[in-house]
């Protein structure tokens, strides 16, 4: 497993097992079942481990995870495990909430996760007409050098917002963000900024919602309801860079490559996120250790000059996704910001 140093002592595993399947909107999970599927991918080098307080159950099921990892493998394999949570503010507690409640909440993921310091808490904020996310950084911020909190990284903030962090004193330690072969926006000027300023890029949405995968070859285009909010989201995208024709004609190239690497288009689409300049990681959905495999798969196998081509020549017809990182979901009036859910931490307390 390829491994980044994203600051003195802090190491973690390129691919990042992401764990939102687990908070239960994919079907019943079992807690014990979903303990021993983390150890596998530890034990196998996937050792950091990406959740959220809005995922209800996970912190509490990766809590349980490290406490006994550190029982059965001991004290020094157990502390190179990570653990990336977030704290994510509901959209109508924006303008209200205090340094208390952001407190209180990093207490919250703190216990659940059953440790005296949180390794990265990742902050989201919905809504910049609400121009409180300097401030309630800096409130993280005084948390990480109170011990709390190791580092205080973004989700989802676009270039001008990560400025804005650095120029009022408090750079943000990593940005995860949506990047895929299809949406691209991270390229708009997010990656020079983060290059420039040592703030590590963390990439979910590799795969988009599963559309780019070996299910989606040769079908005809979904007329009606699709099976969950993720494929609506990702589904947008496809139509924003032209359409069905243009994504099975790249699905056909990724499968091209997978085939001369023995390998699935999952795998090949994170790949070539994680081979793109100044990301530090992807982070790869997993309900089970069935997926284990490939998952490793994406950081064994290494792209040729024909693969990259072969790739490039498919998306050089490609429409850019309009705007910077996340810009479509925050316009609750657009197609893609009617779908999101702001209320999620109403849910998951």
């Amino acid at each position: 497993m390829q491994t980044a140093d994203l600051a003195d002592g802090y190491r973690i595993s390129r691919v990042i097992r992401g764990n939102w399947q687990l908070a239960g909107g994919h079907g019943a999970v079992d807690a014990r079942s979903a303990v021993d599927d983390l150890f596998a991918f530890a034990d196998a080098g996937i050792t950091t481990f990406d959740c959220a307080d809005i995922y209800t159950g996970v912190e509490d099921i990766i809590g349980a995870f490290r406490a006994r990892y550190r029982d059965e493998r001991g004290e020094a394999a157990a502390k190179a495990l990570r653990v990336h949570t977030k704290f994510v503010p509901d959209l109508d507690a924006l303008a209200t909430i205090g340094r208390a409640d952001v407190e209180a909440a990093i207490d919250t993921s703190l216990k659940r996760l059953r440790t005296e310091r949180l390794d990265l808490v990742q902050f989201h904020w919905w809504d910049y007409a609400v121009p409180r996310h300097v401030e309630v950084a800096g409130w993280l911020d005084a948390l990480r050098r109170a011990g709390k909190i190791a580092h205080v990284g973004g989700t989802n903030f676009d270039t001008p917002r990560a400025v804005e962090f650095r120029q009022a004193g408090v750079p943000l330690f990593s940005m995860q963000v949506q990047y895929s072969l299809l949406d691209r926006r991270p390229e708009a000027g997010l990656l020079a900024e983060a290059a420039a300023n040592g703030m590590a890029i963390l990439c979910y949405g590799t795969v988009a919602g599963g559309f780019l995968s070996d299910k989606w070859l040769g079908v005809p285009e979904p007329v009606g309801a699709l099976e969950n909010r993720s494929l609506v989201k990702y589904k947008l995208i496809i139509d924003e860079i032209g359409g069905w024709d243009l994504f099975q004609a790249l699905l056909a190239a990724l499968r091209a490559v997978a085939d001369r690497h023995g390998v699935d288009i999952a795998t090949v689409a994170s790949r070539a996120v994680l081979e793109r300049p100044g990301v530090s990681a992807v982070i790869v959905g997993a309900r089970n250790r069935s997926h284990l495999p490939a998952n490793l798969a994406v950081s064994d196998m290494a792209f040729t000059e024909e693969d990259r081509a072969a790739i490039e020549a498919v998306l050089a017809q490609a429409s850019p996704v309009p705007g910077d990182v996340y810009d479509l979901e925050r316009d609750r009036t657009g197609r893609h910001g009617a779908i999101m859910k702001y209320g999620l931490n109403k849910t998951a307390a």
